[in-house]
């Protein structure tokens, strides 16, 4: 069935490919691709299959056979057998990596296998990713695991479902070969199965792409393997726009500096709404390098990404990120961020004075306006557009941070609030939120102080007495943070549950009382009450999500897919494909059945002594002890 696939390798043809075929880690000047082979797993075997995804590439799964068509499935998407027509290479790329130029990086793992033929004619570039070594691998084995595999695999089409801009993914396959990792870099190590994902997108090619001629940085000292190749930048350009932006490049055929500033406000404009996306929905990236910024405005690279729980501005998805630089509240002006380094990755193709008053003038307008259109919609307000809409969604996020609230589920339940409830409903709705909202004992997980008193008092008098020694080890934020822990730790060892749920009702009816206001207003304007109702619901029930996924979630399948039960990754995934309705079968996922379970470590995840628990609930105590890096 597979050899229904129909290449067509445009970048290839389009971009100048490496002359050496040497595989191993080096250097790779004057060229955007380098020829690479997969590397054979032993006793590939598919995890799970998106038959949406394996659509645009003209694919359908013959019912007839589908153990063998499983089976081809994994021979070829492994990388063990290579499709008609394919030509695997690995893309060559640099980045800005924590705010830090970081030379060459490139497809250290992932490999082009080419551009497919859509049945409609689109173009499809898939690749797999954790297929073995490629010169852009440095001192890694290119090689990907099942856990973070069945993680992007996931992620990709649960954004897709969604309907955020995301690349793809059709397959997962595992392999009975193993490479070691210390998952969480704490000299632990253990053997994993390497397992490759078929990632699927309009293109790969990144902010990063264009760093590759960047000269030597005056902070880190490393510079791009193509400096002074603007022959190659123009290439680029040309394939870029031409390819993914055609409607500019017909636009302005002869101005090239009018044609690449509508080419930067465009891709300014699409990831200003990509990330408000996000932000609607609680995602974060997690590592938000220029490496991995799409440069046609998809959410690209599923690496330490999180939905987030308990509503935190400050909340940070990825274990290794020290700094928070990362964090859920900062996605905005990091993005913005990284288009100001493509800006300068752009020079002199387009002059810096031309593209920063774009990222002036677009970015921070078209955010906003996207950002709050979508929190209209998550509102149901659907008829009138009021400057207080601006505070009455800041108010509901302060009110979620003060209470806890579960982010997804709280939004989700709004769309059940009525204008007309008499006090009694009311107080059943209160009771439905503040369900949501955390409890004493998620409340003390999550402020558990982190740093030991006694480095905590060093840092402090370290402050004091030598600034310049603590600037190097430690940041004031990091220490004001943790004396507020400390601080909210205190009060919550006075707090009672009859306390807590006193004081979210009271914050929620507060707020509670704002919606309905602004919601009455909404029915004033119009001429059919019961027609603006259903027109209200079903705009709040397409834009709240009853199911994400969630770490948990996704750890539950991850764990059933290492003892050799692939069925969770399959459930999750068909799960995920109908994000705002309620599945039918899909009822459970395990929880600790044990209260111990909230101080134990994520490993204590594997246990079965644990009972059942609704897919779409607010996370168990244990999935606050998941560490993602």
């Amino acid at each position: 069935w597979l050899s229904a696939l129909r290449f067509d390798n445009l970048a290839l043809r389009s971009l100048p490919v490496d002359a050496s075929e040497d595989s191993g880690p080096r250097v790779v000047p004057g060229a955007c691709f380098s020829r690479v082979r997969p590397s054979p797993l032993q006793n590939p075997r598919l995890v799970a299959m998106s038959l949406p995804a394996l659509a645009l590439l003209g694919l359908e799964v013959p019912a007839a056979d589908r153990e063998a068509a499983e089976a081809e499935a994994a021979l070829y998407f492994s990388g063990n057998r290579l499709p008609a027509g394919s030509e695997p290479a690995a893309h060559c790329y640099c980045g800005h990596q924590f705010g830090s130029f970081a030379g060459q990086l490139g497809d250290g793992a992932a490999m082009y296998l080419g551009e497919v033929l859509g049945p409609r004619g689109e173009r499809w570039e898939i690749q797999l990713k954790g297929a073995g070594l490629t010169p852009f691998s440095r001192q890694a084995d290119g090689r990907k695991v099942l856990r973070s595999s069945i993680r992007e695999f996931l992620c990709s089409e649960a954004m897709f479902h969604l309907g955020i801009p995301t690349t793809r993914a059709g397959t997962c396959v595992t392999s009975d070969s193993r490479v070691v990792r210390d998952i969480f870099y704490d000299g632990n190590p253990k053997n994993e199965r390497c397992t490759v994902v078929l990632r699927i997108a309009s293109t790969f090619i990144r902010f990063g792409s264009f760093e590759i001629f960047k000269p030597t940085d005056e902070h880190t000292g490393r510079k791009g393997p193509s400096v002074d190749r603007n022959d190659i930048r123009i290439q680029m350009l040309d394939y870029v726009i031409g390819t993914f932006y055609p409607e500019i490049q017909e636009a302005y055929p002869d101005n090239s500096i009018q044609r690449n500033a509508a080419f930067f406000k465009e891709i300014t404009r699409r990831t200003a709404r990509l990330v408000a996306e996000w932000q609607c929905v609680g995602f974060c990236h997690g590592v938000l390098n220029t490496d991995n910024m799409s440069i046609v405005g998809l959410t690209i690279d599923y690496g330490p990404f999180g939905f987030m729980d308990r509503y935190d501005p400050e909340h940070i998805c990825n274990g290794s990120d020290n700094t928070g630089r990362y964090a859920y509240n900062k996605q905005p002006e990091i993005c913005k961020w990284n288009l100001g380094k493509l800006a300068e990755a752009l020079v002199p193709e387009l002059p810096l004075e031309i593209s920063e008053l774009i990222l002036e003038e677009e970015y921070d307008a078209e955010f906003e306006k996207h950002y709050l259109q979508k929190m209209r919609k998550k509102l149901g307000l659907i008829q009138l557009e009021l400057e207080e809409d601006r505070k009455l969604v800041s108010e509901l996020l302060e009110t979620m941070h003060l209470t806890g609230g579960d982010f997804t589920n709280i939004f989700y339940l709004l769309s059940s609030f009525s204008v007309d409830s008499n006090p009694s409903e009311l107080e059943d709705f209160l009771e439905k939120l503040t369900s949501q909202c955390a409890s004493v004992e998620e409340l003390k997980v999550a402020f558990k102080p982190q740093m030991d008193p006694r480095q905590l008092s060093m840092m402090l008098m370290l402050a004091q007495s030598n600034p310049q020694l603590f600037a190097l080890i430690g940041t004031k934020a990091n220490i004001n943070k943790e004396l507020e822990r400390i601080e909210q730790f205190s009060k919550l060892q006075q707090l009672t549950a009859a306390d807590l749920l006193s004081r979210n009702k009271r914050h929620w009816k507060e707020w509670l009382e704002k919606y309905r206001a602004r919601l009455q207003k909404e029915i004033e304007s119009v001429g059919d009450a019961d027609a603006w109702n259903t027109d209200h619901m079903k705009v709040m029930n397409s834009n709240n999500p009853k199911y994400i996924l969630r770490n948990y979630i996704a750890q539950n399948a991850i764990e059933a897919a290492e003892n050799g039960d692939f069925s969770e990754v399959r459930n999750v995934l068909k799960l995920l494909e109908n994000p705002f309705q309620e599945a039918e079968g899909f009822r459970e996922v395990r929880e600790d059945a044990e209260e111990e379970g909230a101080t134990a470590t994520a490993a204590a995840c594997a246990q079965e002594t644990r009972s059942r628990l609704p897919y779409c609930s607010k996370p168990p105590l244990w999935a606050s002890e998941l560490c993602v890096t």
